[in-house]
């Protein structure tokens, strides 16, 4: 061990200590409000749906304590503990060329990091989401993802992988920004590929049927300005009782999606106010902005990496005694997260903006009243807490709290 061992090992216990504390307030906080709703839902939400909601987010929370508990052990146990050492070695004996080595620890050690992951997500499917109704997936569904999961890491992860090496291997002292480019070109071409390749590997996604709503959607649409595939219904039910919308994909792929079981609790009005706030988020640009952001993140990542991989204090410090271009791109991609927790409010008080832009983009283009009532429904149908502690709320959530994005709606009713 060197210094920067135990910096990472205060950087950790910090993160653990700080996720740990506002995980705590979370429960306290659920906890001792959960037998009264609050006075703005109380004409919609009864007393037993808002004890499933503080139920639920109890149990999520303290499964969270434990895994945060569980990959902070793992992530020593990989690093200062040897593990990655030790399974390199194991395909260094086989004295293949570097870069096929490198690819092949790179997509073991992921392997064997989903699997290690397997318990808790398995324990979240079929006992928590069990035991509040929510789950719909069957242990072949559930696998059979998995699998999809794996292959899709294989037909895509290797292939960059190879290339990745082969840009830090041959292309100089800025291989890091060629890197970049390759990743930059790779998640845009992503983001296109999504929706029309990828999504409809794990779910099925049918254009709206409904005449009239459709009739009402395009309305909508012709007054925002906004083209599309289409309005697509995604059979959610497959695998959850949770209900969402969401929008995605890039150029001529852009979609706009609705799971079925959201379609089933929901009004064609307040069906109409979930599309505009969608559709707010592309006025205001926000996957841009997102998109953006997230290069600019990467290209600094990749250029610190670019100082780091020539310290052997780096890989000393985080149980590496043999440096190599592929257990330095895996030791930054494990610890680095470590180090930019900062980000994460920063990332969640963006979002929140985001969504309270897009807010507002609904209340005049449809009805905030409106909005509101969906809301209310979707907090009710998914079990979403109407409480949670402000200080856990601003550090993770990307949404803004139940109680604070509906007192901002009504300040649009006119």
């Amino acid at each position: 061990m060197n210094n920067f061992s135990w910096i990472f090992l205060i950087a950790l216990g910090l993160s653990v200590v700080l996720k740990l504390w506002l995980a705590q307030r979370q429960i306290r906080n659920v906890g001792a409000n959960r037998n009264r709703v609050p006075e703005a839902f109380a004409d919609h939400i009864q007393l037993e749906a808002h004890q499933k909601a503080a139920d639920y987010t109890l149990a999520n929370t303290r499964q969270g304590r434990l895994e945060l508990v569980y990959d902070s052990l793992l992530l020593i146990a990989w690093t200062l503990g040897g593990g990655l050492q030790w399974l390199d070695s194991r395909w260094q004996q086989l004295g293949w060329p570097e870069i096929p080595t490198g690819v092949s620890m790179l997509v073991s050690a992921f392997l064997i990091m989903a699997l290690l992951e397997l318990p808790f997500s398995l324990y979240h499917t079929f006992v928590i989401e069990e035991r509040f109704g929510f789950n719909k997936t069957t242990p072949a569904v559930f696998f059979g993802d998995l699998l999809k999961q794996a292959a899709l890491m294989l037909v895509l992860g290797v292939p960059l992988a190879w290339a990745a090496l082969w840009l830090m291997q041959e292309s100089g002292q800025l291989w890091w920004l060629y890197l970049w480019l390759l990743w930059a070109g790779f998640s845009l071409t992503m983001l296109w590929a999504y929706p029309a390749i990828i999504a409809p590997l794990f779910n099925k996604f049918t254009l709206l049927d409904n005449e009239e709503l459709q009739q009402r959607i395009q309305s909508l649409l012709d007054r925002c300005g906004f083209k599309s595939r289409g309005i697509y219904v995604m059979d959610g039910s497959r695998r959850s009782g949770h209900g969402n919308a969401y929008f995605t994909g890039l150029g001529q792929n852009k979609r706009i999606v609705f799971f079925d079981t959201l379609l089933e609790t929901l009004e064609a009005d307040e069906i109409e106010a979930v599309l505009a706030h969608e559709l707010g988020h592309f006025k205001r640009k926000h996957v841009q902005k997102r998109i953006v952001t997230m290069m600019l993140m990467s290209l600094a990542g990749l250029a610190l990496l670019g100082w780091l991989i020539d310290q052997d204090w780096f890989y000393q410090g985080l149980g590496v005694q043999h440096p190599s271009n592929h257990l330095a791109l895996l030791l930054f991609l494990m610890v680095s997260p470590v180090f930019t927790l900062f980000l994460q409010p920063l990332s969640s008080w963006f979002s929140r903006k985001h969504e309270f832009e897009a807010d507002d983009y609904a209340a005049r283009q449809a009805s905030a009243a409106d909005l509101v009532h969906a809301l209310v429904k979707m907090y009710r149908e998914n079990a979403s807490t109407l409480t949670p502690d402000p200080l856990y709320s601003a550090f993770y959530d990307s949404h803004p709290p139940a109680p604070v994005r509906v007192a901002h709606l009504s300040t649009k009713m006119g």
